[in-house]
């Protein structure tokens, strides 16, 4: 499976962090889309995008985490992308990282870096790698319909 990976300034250091720990297990293919330095005015867009549009184009293959501030805003752009769906985690609970794959089936994993301590990023990555969507079909009819809605 192909790990795409990307970021903002926000998200740099984490985004390094787990390039790092995830190269070492030598699981994935790791992908990095940038930003591959730390600059303090860069745009989440221009990185984002190229990750979102990565996994939209290997739906069944790819995932991708992003980081930025809160994450929001990068998961907002990320499901413009038809067949993208990003889920946001900045802290709690580890399990609606779990939900997050298990009922939605998301391929994008959003990392608030401001809120979640570098040390934990591949805790809930792994988990959030190594969980499946569910076998009950309700929630596939779910994501379907919600895509079928899309413009």
């Amino acid at each position: 499976m192909k790990i795409i990976l990307a970021t903002d300034h926000a998200g740099f250091q984490h985004k390094e962090f787990l390039k790092a720990y995830l190269q070492q297990e030598g699981l994935y293919e790791v992908v990095d889309m940038g930003a591959h330095t730390y600059e303090a005015d860069d745009d989440y867009p221009d990185y984002i995008a190229l990750a979102a549009e990565a996994v939209q184009k290997d739906p069944t293959g790819s995932r991708a985490v992003i980081f930025g501030g809160s994450g929001q805003g990068e998961a907002m752009l990320a499901n413009q992308f038809p067949g993208v769906r990003a889920a946001v985690y900045y802290g709690g609970a580890h399990e609606i990282v779990a939900l997050s794959r298990e009922h939605n089936d998301a391929n994008v994993l959003s990392i608030g870096a401001r809120f979640v301590h570098e040390a934990e990023v591949p805790v809930v990555v792994a988990l959030w790698l190594a969980t499946e969507l569910s076998a009950d079909g309700k929630y596939q009819r779910r994501i379907d319909k919600a895509e079928a809605l899309r413009p």
